[in-house]
């Protein structure tokens, strides 16, 4: 192995030294505890401690890092104490997720650190947001983040890349080529020779360098880093290396040939760096067993602090408080009397431009958003007074942009990330369900970001265009969800969102765009989340419902005047208004719940059994759910018409009021 010292000093070379050999020893013990049963499960790095112990070191302090399962030695070069380290690996409240998460599954802002999730491509879109924060706020800094060649076939890898080479945002791609994804070897992963084939592909610049030498890395990462801050870009680094371990210990290696194994331990990144630091006289014997002792009493001093912390006493309280970001909404009302007769679509807008204003730190990403609009023009005219920084057109890249989202909250800005269908969020589900809906919870970064969803049926654009899914994310612990179904809540609920640190999904109708307008107010308010309102008040009936039932129930009720229903709209559904619930049953004893939504699985499912559950001694009658059909979206209008509920609520009154 071919060690270049260039200009760099004995000091240097022996801090390179301590630090690569950290992690190595730290793994070796974990390996003697996990034998013990003292250690749940571990994921090796033996053999790649080169790539993140010299690209760390490379860096800033204050610049972030985003590594994965073996890179024990960023945590350990960031000068993570080994006392919480060790705590985290053992489900310790000490850790750095209070016992909810393992290994490197956590994040510290402290040490400028973002770890990963078990998806593992989906922080590749992270690193873009912290990178575009800093791109937006004029700061000299470049993320690094970490893929497996593995990792590497997913589509977050492809998006993370396209995005930040149209965004010039610089993110160095640091891929750890060790030839295997857990068993599978390169062959059955990608067909291409090397990751640097790639680069050009994106326009992006690429460099394949060795990753088993520590100078090498240090020192390509250290000169990259320079010029990106100079010169903002992503850049692709493949360090190629080899896993001496098994994927995680439990799986082992006999897939790998066993020729492997002695060619790459000639290559061992530890010991080939001792020996030239020997040979080069820049160490000795006796100081190399002085480091190695200092670094053994290290390890099991922060060992026993770890061991002698008690395994985490559940709370139940605190359990359910820190899915969420701490907040306390103060509801916020408009300055003045001044009213404007406004269109749902127009009240959105107003409530984006208000608090755009209001929050400089805010920025919204979507498709075709910028010059264009977006396809209902709910963003004309915003780049001429916002810019194109603020109001970014995005590629067709859903699941990266949320990332990107997630990675603006690290430093402290706010997203609105536009969905042009609801639909297309399923392409960024794991992003919402896994990286925004549980970052607070498990390392407390909140996810400041309001996912706007262009929802429903009723237009005849058929099964790809037309879905309710706001049932998805109501099983997700984490998100909040608004639905409005008039002017006023669409803005006040808008304005509420944005102000809101924790992720929300904002669902409006598109069929209530233009058909539907009021006079709201000219200025900015709020609408409290999670506070459901009274439309209308009766009493021989309650229909509970939100979105376009509250005009279906309204339609209704001037249809069927001898009726006297009390017409509830949720307006949030996650978390929902369950005293207003209570109180619309209380008054009637007769509940019907009504979504567009499909009837299997749908949010009126959760909301019937809490009636049944909690107020069965005022219910008259069995509660009733009315949905759409169990199909998909059908496209020609009489079988979109069927689809929906609307023809089927007349029938279910007549008979929950004849029970």
């Amino acid at each position: 192995m071919n060690f270049n010292r260039k200009e760099y000093t004995d000091d240097e070379l022996l801090a390179l030294y301590k630090a690569i050999l950290k992690p190595r020893m730290i793994e070796e013990r974990m390996l003697v505890l996990l034998r013990q049963g003292r250690v749940s499960k571990w994921f090796s790095g033996i053999g790649q401690e080169a790539i993140s112990v010299g690209s760390a070191l490379a860096l800033e302090a204050d610049e972030y890092i985003l590594p994965l399962h073996r890179n024990l030695g960023v945590f350990t070069s960031r000068n993570v104490p080994l006392d919480r380290l060790f705590a985290q690996f053992q489900g310790k409240k000490t850790g750095f997720t209070k016992g909810r998460d393992r290994s490197f599954h956590f994040g510290t802002n402290e040490h400028h650190i973002v770890g990963m999730i078990s998806h593992l491509g989906p922080q590749l879109a992270v690193a873009d947001g912290i990178a575009l924060a800093d791109l937006l706020d004029n700061r000299e800094k470049v993320t690094l983040v970490y893929s497996g060649d593995g990792g590497a076939s997913e589509g977050d890898f492809h998006e993370a890349l396209n995005v930040a080479a149209v965004w010039g945002l610089p993110v160095i791609f640091m891929i750890e080529n060790n030839g295997y994804g857990l068993s599978t070897p390169s062959s059955e992963q990608f067909k291409f020779s090397h990751f640097i084939d790639k680069g050009p592909a994106y326009g992006i610049d690429a460099l394949q360098i060795d990753g088993n030498n520590v100078l090498e890395v240090y020192d390509t990462v250290r000169q990259a880093a320079y010029s990106m801050r100079k010169n903002p870009r992503p850049m692709l680094i493949e360090a190629i290396t080899f896993r001496m371990r098994g994927h995680e210990e439990a799986s082992g290696t006999k897939y790998v040939p066993q020729e492997l194994f002695e060619k790459w331990a000639k290559k061992d990144p530890v010991d080939n760096f001792e020996r030239y630091l020997l040979e080069e006289l820049v160490l000795t014997q006796k100081a190399m067993e002085g480091i190695r002792e200092e670094i053994k009493a290290e390890i099991e001093e922060g060992l026993q602090t770890a061991f002698g912390t008690p395994m985490p006493e559940a709370n139940r309280e605190e359990e359910l408080a820190d899915m969420y970001a701490p907040f306390e909404q103060e509801v916020i009302k408009p300055a003045s009397d001044a009213k404007t007769e406004k269109r749902f679509v127009d009240a959105i807008s107003d409530g984006l431009r208000q608090s755009m204003e209001r929050y400089p730190e805010l920025v919204l990403m979507g498709q075709d958003i910028a010059e264009y609009g977006g396809v209902f023009k709910v963003t004309e005219g915003f780049v001429d007074q916002f810019g194109k920084a603020r109001v970014r057109n995005t590629p067709l890249c859903e699941s990266a942009i949320l990332g990107v989202g997630l990675g603006m909250s690290v430093k402290n800005k706010k997203s609105m990330v536009e969905m042009q269908f609801a639909d297309f969020v399923s392409a960024g589900f794991s992003q919402i369900v896994n990286n925004l809906a549980k970052s607070h919870y498990r390392w407390g970064q909140h996810a400041d970001v309001v996912v706007r969803m262009p929802t429903g049926a009723g237009t005849a654009a058929g099964p790809f265009h037309s879905q309710s899914n706001e049932a998805w994310f109501f099983h997700t612990p984490g998100l909040k969800i608004v639905y409005p179904s008039s002017p006023y809540d669409a803005k006040g609920l808008l304005n509420a969102a944005i102000e809101d640190p924790n992720p929300v999904m904002y669902f409006e109708h598109k069929l209530l765009y233009r058909s539907i307008s009021q006079e709201i107010p000219d200025d900015y308010y709020t609408v409290e989340i999670g506070k459901a309102k009274l439309v209308a008040e009766g009493s021989d009936l309650s229909i509970i419902t939100y979105g376009m039932g509250v005009h279906w129930a309204k339609q209704l009720q001037q249809e069927m005047p001898e009726i006297s229903i009390d017409i509830l709209d949720l307006r949030s559904l996650l978390p929902w208004d369950k005293e207003a619930v209570r109180d619309t049953v209380a008054r009637t004893g007769r509940v019907i719940v009504l979504h567009e939504d499909t009837l299997t699985g749908g949010i009126g499912g959760e909301i019937a059994a809490w009636i049944g559950e909690h107020c069965f001694e005022l219910l008259d009658g069995p509660v009733t759910r009315v949905a759409s059909l169990d199909t998909a979206v059908p496209f020609a209008p009489p079988l979109e018409q069927e689809f929906l509920p609307k023809q089927r609520l007349r029938e279910k009154v007549e008979a929950v009021l004849t029970f």
